[in-house]
């Protein structure tokens, strides 16, 4: 049985919601405080934080304190793993398909052929 990262499940589970994809793509260009990744969403800021909790939670974000200002951070590692196990079936789904289309080839030609 393959082993896969324990969070592999909290990963695809944040990443499902488009408002927390969406704060993890502000992150990507850089730190931010919470209150300016609130800023572009129409929800409030408690509803924020719950977001953030959730990637957080995920390992995809890392929080820390700066006075009064929270800024947070991504972290990029569950986001590898999440592509490497992506990777793997993709592989697996291109055989699987590369097969189907050669038998269905075969299939047509020997139609053609009687």
């Amino acid at each position: 049985m393959v082993k896969y990262p324990a969070n592999l499940d909290a990963t695809f589970s944040a990443l499902a919601d488009p408002t927390r994809r969406a704060i993890l793509a502000r992150l990507a260009r850089g730190e931010c405080s919470v209150t300016a990744l609130a800023e572009p969403f129409d929800v409030s800021l408690p509803a924020i934080s719950r977001h953030l909790r959730v990637l957080e939670k995920a390992g995809l974000l890392a929080r820390r304190r700066d006075g009064r200002v929270h800024r947070c951070r991504v972290v990029t590692r569950p986001l590898k793993d999440a592509e490497e196990w992506i990777v793997r079936y993709r592989q697996f789904w291109e055989e699987r398909l590369e097969g189907l289309a050669q038998y269905l080839e075969e299939s047509r030609k020997k139609k053609e052929g009687r």
